[in-house]
């Protein structure tokens, strides 16, 4: 841990692990210094000698800080509050999120109901539009990456396979498979060029995978899993899993659908779980 790391928060205990290092909750010891009204927080430390000098995993042990600082402040994104490096880690400072995420929650509760569903969707699709308005793609949407915080608030995380597309270039600008075999899009895995939209078809699959379901080569609802799910959510799921991504709808055209303004249309200071 390095000096100033310890200067200014209290590493507690290990609250989850991954690839490249461990995340403990951590306590700002100066309350008056806390950016909001908590003053608990995650703090990720990212061990250098487990990333490799591949290019994809220096890529995006360096993305996420960066993409994180260039975004505003939304309130269903992962906030980094605080960096520092020392000559084995690099620890980022982050919103506390204590409770299971999609995945895990899904997996232990099963299929949500639909308001809930909704209400979930909403929010990320919140968090995708603002991305998407600052020109950010995400590109690893999937159920591990949507968490949620101590008030039950989902927040959008892992930016490591973000991508920033300058204003200036056309919506179909990126290249290069990443992301999760199960949640990416046609067009990343066919070798096309592709853009913000790639972001829909993955929480596509996520809602899907909300529901308990399972995507064949055709989508289709088999009713052991849809046959209680309405209409309007099926007509939704059918446009964001469209395979021409010309004509599936935008992050803000998701939101303006009847079933997540029926459902999920509050604002996202909603909490839901």
């Amino acid at each position: 841990m390095t000096e100033a790391l310890k200067r200014d928060y209290q590493v507690c205990e290990e609250i989850g692990r991954g690839r490249f290092g461990v995340v403990r909750r951590c306590e700002l010891l100066d309350p008056s210094a806390a950016p909001s009204s908590f003053s608990s927080f995650a703090v990720k430390s990212i061990d250098k000698s487990a990333v490799s000098s591949d290019d994809l995993d220096s890529h995006c042990l360096l993305t996420e800080p960066k993409v994180l600082s260039l975004l505003p402040p939304h309130p269903n994104l992962l906030r980094i509050h605080n960096a520092y490096e020392d000559s084995s880690h690099l620890h980022l400072v982050l919103d506390l999120c204590d409770s299971p995420d999609l995945q895990r929650a899904v997996a232990s509760a099963g299929p949500l109901p639909e308001p809930e569903a909704a209400r979930i969707l909403a929010q990320l699709m919140r968090a995708v539009a603002h991305c998407h308005r600052h020109c950010v793609v995400h590109r690893d949407i999937k159920p591990d990456n949507i968490l949620f915080d101590s008030q039950g608030r989902l927040r959008l995380a892992d930016f490591g396979s973000a991508e920033v597309i300058s204003g200036g270039e056309p919506a179909a600008a990126l290249r290069g498979v990443v992301g999760t075999p199960y949640y990416v899009a046609p067009e990343v895995v066919a070798g096309r060029e592709y853009g913000e939209k790639v972001d829909v078809w993955s929480a596509g699959v996520s809602a899907v995978e909300i529901f308990g379901a399972v995507l064949r080569a055709n989508l289709r609802f088999p009713p052991r899993f849809f046959r209680s799910v309405s209409s309007t959510a099926k007509d939704l799921l059918r446009k964001m899993l469209c395979r021409d991504a010309s004509r599936r709808p935008s992050a803000d055209q998701v939101l303006g659908h009847q079933w997540v303004t029926s459902y999920g249309g509050a604002e996202a200071t909603d909490l839901i779980i």
